[in-house]
């Protein structure tokens, strides 16, 4: 059992009435939630939003929690909530409290909390002080096939999906049959007509009208669960949430949880909402998108400070000069952090950008020989990871010479330690087949082979590691044998790297070091002779 399944049992177990007795007692300590669902990897958008309210919390000296938001079940991911807390550690983002840290406002699991959700269904069932009683809730008895005759009917008048709120007008006694005769109902709330404002924090004076464009929100499904809408709110009353830090999409319930904090008699939290996220395109940021979840971008080498920093580029919150580009760690950010400069306006991600600056941080931690000795084995292990069938460990492929060398090689072409694994060089850790060799021989095969073995012996007379320059070596072989010198260069780049074309010869050869290349045309040679008979 891992100590995140561990952890979430313990909570689980904690008596009910405990966690009852310390409803609402604020203190003037700031503490904030990212409460994500577990339907798959964190992107960018949650990224943004967990950095922010840890940086909030940081900057106050207040307390981060992570609260795994499951009540809709039929889209779980099985592992999802153990992915998302290992992908902001990854980043830096440490939870004060969360599934797998624990804390005493646990568990931190929604599913793992229907007690809290149950004792709050006995307030709504309550004969004498209740929502339902009071007016501010109802039983609805509608059954899914109505239900999505009113979403048909809405979609064919090019409506927006609502409840026609039918159930708010049955008579007591329809009530009293419906339950007699155990039919199955969910609670809905009962939305306020009119106008509805709060403050802001990044958006100042908001006015809804809620009733006016939705129907009554179901907070209490038919099979006991909670919607979203009473299970945040609950939580969030219960851990003592001070100050809410979400995206933009949700501001439009705001007014929803404000009237069920007024319903319940509870102080609310203060709420801010973030600018969206959008493609080039105008389109919004999904996570449906595979190439922006923080999994893919820890996978295709992407620094944990660099992803932050970018992320930080896309609506404000530090005092930063424009167009200025800076790779900042964690520490730095909570120090630079403003709440009062977060910008309204929807921000473009540009992952080209994303790319450049991870190019000018590789640059930055190979001019310093710790990071340089990070990325040394950083890089070995990814060499062993994709080619550990042909690399050994102690080979000197993956010295820390050979793979310094090859990091400052790759500097101006790559951004990434994870682009060495491209095709193009998978000749780099990897023999590659004589196809290519055999096709561009063609009718030549003996004499390419011939010129193979003379420049693999002038090659034994350089020391590995020494600058190559095989042009004019090559060109006395090619006079010697009458051969075309591009159909040499094309065969010695075709033998050492399987390419038809490439990096230069002699880069190849630096890549490769000079005793691998010399192997590699020796048995490249054998190759077109076997061809040739």
């Amino acid at each position: 059992m891992t100590l995140f399944k561990m952890r979430c049992l313990q909570q689980s177990c904690i008596p009910s009435i405990i966690l009852h007795s310390s409803i609402r007692k604020y203190s003037n300590s700031v503490r904030v939630r990212f409460a994500p669902s577990p339907t798959g990897r964190i992107h960018l958008g949650g990224l943004r939003t967990a950095l922010y309210n840890f940086l909030f919390a940081r900057a106050t000296g207040g307390k981060f929690v992570i609260r795994i938001e499951d009540t809709d079940q039929a889209r779980l991911v099985p592992g999802a909530a153990e992915a998302i807390e290992k992908d902001l550690l990854w980043t830096g983002i440490k939870a004060d409290e969360s599934p797998s840290e624990g804390g005493k406002y646990g568990p931190y699991i929604q599913s793992q909390r229907l007690n809290h959700y149950k004792y709050y269904r006995q307030i709504l069932s309550n004969e004498t002080d209740n929502l339902i009683e009071s007016g501010a809730a109802y039983r609805c008895f509608c059954t899914d096939k109505r239900l999505e005759l009113l979403r048909r009917d809405a979609a064919r008048r090019g409506a927006v999906p609502r409840y026609d709120n039918r159930c708010r007008e049955l008579s007591l006694s329809e009530i009293s049959q419906n339950l007699e005769k155990g039919v199955p109902f969910c609670v809905r709330f009962k939305l306020e007509k009119g106008p509805d404002s709060f403050e802001d924090m990044i958006y100042g004076k908001i006015v809804l009208d809620t009733a006016s464009i939705e129907g009554d929100p179901v907070i209490l499904k038919s099979d006991g669960f909670p919607t979203y809408h009473l299970a945040c709110v609950v939580d969030d009353h219960l851990m003592q949430i001070s100050h809410v830090l979400r995206g933009l999409e949700w501001q439009i319930s705001t007014s929803k949880h404000l009237q069920l904090y007024r319903a319940f008699g509870w102080k609310p939290p203060q709420f801010g909402h973030l600018p969206l996220l959008m493609n080039p395109n105008g389109t919004k940021l999904s996570k449906r998108q595979g190439d922006i979840d923080v999994e893919h971008f820890r996978k295709t080498g992407v620094f944990p400070e660099v992803l932050l920093s970018f992320v930080t580029e896309f609506g404000g919150g530090f005092t930063r000069e424009r167009g200025i580009t800076s790779i900042y760690n964690i520490e730095d950010l909570v120090k630079q952090f403003n709440l009062q400069s977060l910008n309204t306006s929807s921000c473009k991600v540009d992952l080209e950008r994303l790319v450049r600056m991870n190019r000018m941080e590789l640059e930055r931690k190979l001019k310093d020989p710790k990071s340089l000795t990070i990325l040394c084995n950083q890089l070995r292990d990814l060499v062993l990871q994709h080619h550990g069938d042909q690399v050994e460990s102690s080979s000197p492929a993956v010295s820390d010479k050979r793979l310094t060398y090859l990091l400052q090689w790759g500097l101006p072409r790559m951004s990434r330690i994870e682009d060495f694994f491209s095709p193009d060089l998978n000749y780099i850790w990897s023999k590659p087949s004589f196809s290519v060799l055999l096709e561009v021989a063609k009718d030549s095969s003996s004499s390419l082979s011939n010129i193979l073995e003379e420049v693999s012996s002038v090659m034994m007379k350089l020391s590995d590691g020494e600058k190559v320059n095989i042009v004019p070596a090559v060109k006395d072989v090619c006079r010697s044998h009458n051969t075309n010198y591009k159909l040499a260069m094309k065969g010695l780049r075709a033998a050492l790297s399987g390419l038809k074309a490439g990096p230069p010869v002699g880069e190849i050869i630096e890549n490769l070091g000079i005793e691998e290349s010399i192997c590699r045309l020796q048995l490249a040679a054998e190759a077109l002779k076997n061809q040739s008979k």
